[in-house]
């Protein structure tokens, strides 16, 4: 199969390095990657500079600029200043990070100034806008921000389930062209945390080797901050029902919606948010399961890695498929995905930019994963 695509990869923890996480990801069959943010003390322009060069070993790597929130984003100056902050940095994306803080005035701004510049601009939907306001971004990341567009804060538990309005929303959105990030595996994994039998299972399924021991240990106990806010029915939010119960009821609503943007053809990117113990490249592949489990067919599915991030990246000429004159990024699988989208987990070999990397070189890189741990 053409290689996959990370198209909501985060670098979270600074005192590992990220060829570190490069090895998750290759080791996963995954050969392009767009980073989400770039935290204090990181530079990913120049992470992506190394890895063209061939400095170190890396997928074709995309990155957005500094996660930005409404405190650094006050007026229009403040928009037209960063925006050109993003360009003359070289970033690929500019990200919106806040939905609730920027006045429409900063962020109508904002894309104005980036559309001079030949910037796209993606990431959080504006909650307090219509709908055809966050539709003007490149890309929206989460189906989870459609609950909140839908919603108002002082009702955010209520969730529309009326076919007729989500489909009718569903056509606006596939008509707007906007490309949508589902990132269902981060959601659910504060489900696991909530639930003791999943948080004990968790504990035991073996991935913990991949993180640093010291976040492996927090995000593994009690002192998690979504098990001590929420677990011991501590509830911090006023959510009137179980915690467990409240984010469930959202999880069920994003599959459902999922589905339906699908249904209408609305462009979907393959993305997982990794965080806590949704571990790099391994969570993609679960993510793939719950689009499985969602009603999408594996086929659907592997676009949403190949096909459509490379559309969404400008390079369908060299990327997305294997046939004459693409690059050689590919993976071999021992079962067909087709059949099964789990199957993309029984990876033979990995080719990135040519280079072929067999089964046991894929086991000695996630060997040197655990070790550094």
């Amino acid at each position: 199969i053409p290689g996959l695509s990370e198209m909501h990869y985060h670098w979270r923890n600074n005192d590992r390095n990220i060829e570190t996480d490069f090895k998750l990801l290759i080791t996963n069959g995954i050969t392009t990657a767009r980073n989400m943010a770039e935290y204090d003390k990181q530079d990913h322009v120049m992470v992506r500079n190394k890895i063209n060069k061939g400095q170190f070993l890396g997928p074709n790597y995309y990155t957005t600029g500094p996660y930005l929130q409404a405190d650094m984003l006050q007026s229009v100056e403040d928009a037209i200043k960063v925006v050109k902050q993003h360009k003359d940095k070289g970033y690929d994306f500019l990200k919106i990070g806040d939905g609730d803080g920027l006045s429409k005035e900063v962020y109508l701004k904002i894309l104005e100034e980036a559309l001079k510049l030949k910037l796209d601009v993606i990431g959080h939907a504006q909650h307090n806008l219509p709908i055809e306001y966050s539709l003007r971004m490149k890309s929206i990341e989460h189906v989870e921000e459609f609950i909140y567009i839908f919603n108002t804060p002082e009702n955010y538990k209520y969730l529309n389930n009326d076919r007729a309005f989500l489909n009718k929303k569903a056509k606006q959105i596939k008509a707007s062209g906007v490309y949508v990030a589902p990132t269902l595996v981060i959601f659910e994994m504060i489900t696991q945390y909530l639930d003791e039998d999943k948080f004990s299972r968790l504990k035991t399924n073996g991935q913990a080797k991949y993180l640093p021991a010291k976040d492996s240990t927090y995000w593994l106990s009690d002192e998690n901050h979504y098990r001590a806010d929420f677990a011991g029915g501590k509830d911090i939010v006023g959510l009137g029902v179980k915690p467990l119960d409240f984010f469930s009821s959202y999880l069920k609503w994003m599959k459902t919606f999922t589905k339906i943007l699908s249904d209408h053809d609305v462009p979907l990117l393959s993305g997982s948010d990794t965080f806590g113990m949704v571990i790099p490249g391994f969570s993609l592949h679960k993510e793939f399961e719950f689009l499985q489990e969602v009603g999408l067919t594996p086929y659907e599915i592997l676009k949403t890695s190949t096909i459509t991030p490379a559309r969404y990246l400008n390079v369908m000429a060299s990327e997305g498929t294997i046939s004459d004159g693409k690059n050689a990024n590919l993976v071999l699988l021992n079962k067909n995905p087709l059949e099964d989208i789990k199957n993309t987990k029984t990876i033979e070999g990995v080719m990135l930019k040519g280079k072929w990397l067999d089964r046991k070189q894929l086991d000695k890189l996630l060997l040197e994963v655990e070790l550094s741990n």
